[in-house]
């Protein structure tokens, strides 16, 4: 737990070298961080990887917008004496990446938005649930022994669910790719502990606002599959078009996990990191 002037922080950290913050995705938390970004470690990389509001021992605060979880990114940084990082966000995690970004251009060198569930122009909201599902749906977030269940004994339907990701790619994947996506569906509990924040992010993430992102003026890559069940490759396209110089890194399948490239995905980070910082 780091004290910061936004409040306490739960913080994830690994390897040794040059500092990245990473933003966890829905249902994350500093362990999903750490294990995301697990393929820089040998690359001589140091992981910072914060619990998002809500998520695990990251209080939930009375204003948990993204901006506000933006500012909280740069306190942390504040309180461990680092003026400057790359910042990778996943999913969700994206959001408040950029916000971070935009509202602390100083403190961002460069930024990857990985799978990102952020605005695209024209795209339908998403529609609210029903008053009366909001407290089942509140309920089951909070039992962790009705997950564990499902886990067990649906654990496709979850991927599918959760992991926007087709099962069938999964069962076709390398031995490597199954056991990620299985640690990823594991590493969810205990849910209950990630309540808050998973409740906060459906409510963000349901129709994402756009962002002043012609502002950004740094090295962007985003990096999404087509066939993600999120959408999310809609939302790459769409920060590529709008940020002056950014990469896309595309594949046509993968779903929100992108199944099958985990090394591709992280080569091309690495080099993609390491060119930012050779520029300064």
């Amino acid at each position: 737990m780091v004290e910061t002037r936004a409040g306490p922080i739960e913080l994830g950290e690994a390897g040794e070298g040059a500092p990245v913050l990473v933003v966890h995705g829905t249902g994350g938390g500093f362990d999903m961080g750490l294990s995301m970004a697990r393929p820089l470690l040998p690359a001589g990389w140091r992981v910072l990887s914060p619990s998002r509001f809500g998520y695990l021992r990251t209080p939930f605060p009375d204003d948990a917008s993204e901006e506000a979880q933006a500012d909280a990114f740069a306190a942390l940084l504040d309180a461990l004496g680092i003026e400057r990082v790359p910042v990778i966000g996943g999913s969700a995690g994206a959001i408040s990446a950029l916000w971070f970004a935009l509202r602390h251009p100083q403190r961002c060198s460069a930024l990857v938005a990985l799978v990102p569930a952020t605005h695209v122009p024209d795209r339908p909201e998403t529609p609210a649930a029903a008053p009366w599902a909001v407290p089942i749906t509140e309920r089951l977030l909070r039992s962790d022994a009705l997950f564990w269940a499902a886990s067990r004994l649906a654990p496709n339907a979850l991927t599918r669910a959760l992991l926007g990701t087709d099962p069938s790619l999964v069962a076709a994947a390398s031995s490597a790719e199954q056991s990620r996506v299985r640690s990823v569906l594991r590493d969810l509990q205990p849910l209950s502990a990630r309540a808050n924040g998973l409740l906060n992010d459906s409510r963000q993430s349901r129709h994402p606002r756009p962002m002043p992102l012609a502002q950004l003026r740094l090295p962007l890559l985003a990096i999404a599959c087509e066939d993600d069940g999120f959408g999310t490759h809609a939302a790459a396209r769409h920060l590529v078009e709008s940020v002056e110089g950014a990469e896309l890194l595309s594949f046509p399948s993968g779903g929100h996990l992108w199944v099958g490239h985990d090394k591709a995905v992280f080569q091309r980070i690495e080099r993609f990191l390491r060119a930012a910082r050779a520029v300064g």
